[in-house]
């Protein structure tokens, strides 16, 4: 450990898989979401008898993916509230201190960490604001995609009964009006929401390898060990 710095734990076991099994679903969901879009590499597998279930094949594991998502969501949900590591429900009150400490992150940023007054060494308030909204893009990805894959089953029926389309529909069927009406505004949406997600990504990426160069205290190792360190009162 550097002379001057506390090694400070971050994220526990589990936070660590847990993130890696999103990263993980959240590239599988893309690469089988835009094929089922546009099946864009059927055309490179000539064999007939093998062509037949690249479709079946992404759809499941389209919806496979997006099931771990989901209770991965529910579970993180959970932890916002009660876990015994850290609640960053907290961090989302909007009292003085929160929102001081949100616009002050946002400015440390913005100028290149030339005010930096704020305590990096927990987690902030932007940062909990961020991942929020990227779950609430989450939720809403699970719903439109929900009433997609229901839409699907145009009989009423599956292979475990009728109380499972029925129960989908009063779950999802308000996406169709909040959407624009049909079911083909809720695949746009569905689609468009993907892209919010990347870009999502896109920027939690470039923020952690910022505040890793910025802030000199290990961020980026946080998801693969679990600490970070972070410099010593004097």
């Amino acid at each position: 450990m550097r002379e001057g710095y506390k090694k400070i734990k971050r994220m526990t076991l589990f936070m660590r898989v847990n993130h890696w099994v999103v990263a993980l679903c959240m590239v599988a969901a893309v690469i089988t979401g835009l094929y089922i879009g546009h099946p864009y590499y059927q055309s490179l597998i000539s064999e007939p008898a093998v062509n037949k279930y690249i479709m079946a094949w992404n759809r499941w594991i389209h919806f496979m993916a997006a099931i771990i998502f989901d209770v991965s969501s529910i579970v993180i949900a959970y932890l916002y509230f009660f876990s015994r590591f850290e609640k960053p429900y907290k961090k989302l009150i909007p009292n003085g201190k929160n929102i001081s400490e949100f616009f002050a992150v946002l400015i440390n940023l913005l100028t290149l960490n030339r005010v930096k007054k704020f305590d990096s060494s927990h987690e902030d308030s932007f940062h909990i604001v961020y991942f929020t909204i990227f779950h609430i893009l989450l939720l809403w990805m699970l719903f439109t995609g929900l009433q997609l894959y229901v839409h699907g089953l145009e009989s009423g029926i599956s292979s475990i009964g009728s109380w499972w389309p029925w129960l989908l529909h009063i779950a999802t069927d308000w996406t169709i009006a909040v959407c624009g009406g049909t079911n083909m505004d809720v695949r746009y949406a569905h689609h468009f929401t993907m892209y919010l997600i990347i870009v999502w990504v896109m920027f939690h990426i470039y923020y952690v390898v910022w505040r890793t160069i910025f802030w000199r205290e290990g961020d980026i190792a946080i998801v693969f060990g679990g600490y970070k360190f972070a410099k010593e009162e004097d």
